[in-house]
């Protein structure tokens, strides 16, 4: 967290998102690395699938790199994987409620993930914990029923997380839509940093940027999911440092010119897995 923040503003750290298909998890790492000959900072993986083994035993490669992970999660309540996250509308009455099937259920999801995080923290490894993100676009269950529904589950996982499973390697990352709807502010004291993503062009997210400032002075900003990197002056000249940006897999990252790939990972202002500073 010290580094990111003596960093904000000044640099900007490439983050990478792997492939959750199985076996091609090096997939996006490999392809950069024999471009670039670098990596990049910040490895992104995801626990969809109930692949929590895989998550902690990559990690764990990263962080022995020298490298930054941050984690996401694709999930339902029933299911572990990405139609289940969208299709699932589950009964938040009986989520809240102690006893019901569906709070039981929650919690157990919640527990496995705790307990791959907290094999992290036994080894020293902070994570940068996006979960519930792109709430305020309302397609994931997480945002279906609105606003304070999702202020209510967001403070009731960061309670569980670090009071009743005792997480303390979490940097909690609130992650946002492109759209940042109105009225779905989160209590600044249950996060760290806060992003918002697009994929649409070559865009440095520049609006988004100055509104999650006016809206959270003082957090991280972080463009925690793009497609197309855009020349890496934009993002100075726009007034949009994010803290780190991060191309999604697959596709959306070969979709990418290497020229542009290349841009970015020479450029001294943009913090690689060779330039990142010990921590």
């Amino acid at each position: 967290m010290n580094l990111l923040c003596e960093m904000e503003g000044k640099n900007i750290l490439l983050a990478q998102q792997e492939s959750p298909s199985r076996g091609f998890s090096d997939r996006e790492c490999d392809w950069i690395r024999a471009l670039t000959g670098d990596l990049p900072a910040i490895r992104g993986l995801d626990f969809i699938h109930d692949d929590y083994a895989g998550v902690v035993e990559r990690a764990r490669r990263f962080d022995s790199l020298g490298g930054i992970v941050t984690i996401c999660w694709h999930t339902g309540l029933r299911e572990n994987h990405y139609p289940a996250s969208k299709e699932e509308n589950p009964d938040w009455e009986r989520i809240f409620r102690e006893g019901t099937e569906e709070h039981r259920l929650l919690l157990d999801r919640w527990d496995r993930a705790a307990e791959a995080l907290g094999q992290l923290q036994s080894d020293g490894i902070p994570v940068l914990w996006r979960p519930f993100h792109e709430f305020d676009g309302q397609w994931f269950w997480w945002g279906k029923e609105g606003p304070e529904a999702f202020r209510q589950l967001w403070a009731m996982m960061h309670e569980y997380f670090e009071d009743r499973c005792g997480l303390h390697n979490l940097i909690w990352v609130l992650g946002y839509s492109g759209e940042i709807k109105e009225g779905w502010e989160v209590d600044p004291a249950l996060f760290d940093a806060v992003g918002s993503d697009t994929y649409s062009g070559e865009t440095t997210h520049a609006e988004a940027y100055r509104r999650l400032r006016e809206m959270y002075p003082g957090k991280l900003l972080c463009f925690h999911e793009c497609g197309l990197i855009p020349p890496v002056d934009a993002f100075f000249d726009e007034g949009s440092p994010w803290s780190w940006i991060m191309p999604w897999h697959s596709g959306y990252l070969l979709n990418n010119h290497p020229s542009r790939i290349l841009e970015a990972y020479r450029d001294a202002r943009m913090v690689t897995l060779k330039r990142l500073p010990r921590f």
